[in-house]
């Protein structure tokens, strides 16, 4: 079953430190004891990222100018065309806005509970993985396609994902040229041991 949440549906929460908002689409399994999560946050001023030690990030920028995010070792210059970054939670690098305010895409998974990612969707291509849950954000209306059996319309800002999605065939089409959407996915390492185990 494929479900929905939109950002429209979903409750701004300020952040601690004030410098910017976030609205939380997924925590699961559940919001107390999530080992994924996705969110879409603005960042109104420049400063650190917090610290999630034990947490893989990936983070990618929806609108707004983009951002550098300094590390100890390195810097990364984020816009809207660039890929998905991948970092350790533990790092919270310093963020420096490049012009005003952004909006960006964040995918949080617990590195002791299993493996995931986030990819830019291209329109037509079709996504195939072992991942029983997957989920796919777009910022503009277009087709999802599961299986080339069913196909569901989805508005600008939501979020569709599904737990029971192990090597169904998704693909997108609609959009525009930029195809503003991604794929995210997450295996538990739970689901990886029963699918070895013998039968």
């Amino acid at each position: 079953m494929i479900r929905t949440v939109s950002l429209a549906q979903v409750e701004l929460q300020p952040w601690r430190n004030g410098g910017g908002v976030t609205q939380e689409l997924l925590a699961w399994p559940t919001a107390a004891d999530w080992q994924m999560r996705i969110s879409v946050a603005r960042i109104d001023r420049n400063g650190p990222f917090s610290a999630y030690p034990g947490v893989e990030r990936w983070f990618t920028v929806l609108q707004g100018e983009g951002v550098v995010l300094r590390f100890a070792n390195r810097r990364a210059m984020l816009t809207t065309g660039s890929e998905p970054l991948r970092f350790e939670g533990a790092s919270a690098p310093g963020c420096e806005l490049l012009d005003g305010p952004t909006q960006d895409l964040n995918l949080m998974l617990r590195s002791q509970a299993g493996r995931g990612g986030m990819a830019a969707a291209r329109a037509g291509d079709t996504w195939q993985v072992a991942a029983p849950l997957r989920a796919l954000f777009t910022m503009e209306v277009v087709t999802l396609h599961v299986d080339d059996a069913s196909a569901l319309t989805l508005a600008a800002g939501t979020l569709a994902y599904s737990d029971e999605a192990a090597q169904q065939r998704w693909r997108t089409t609609g959009g525009s040229s930029s195809h503003r959407a991604w794929w995210l996915h997450f295996t538990p390492f739970h689901a990886v041991n029963s699918a070895q185990a013998p039968p």
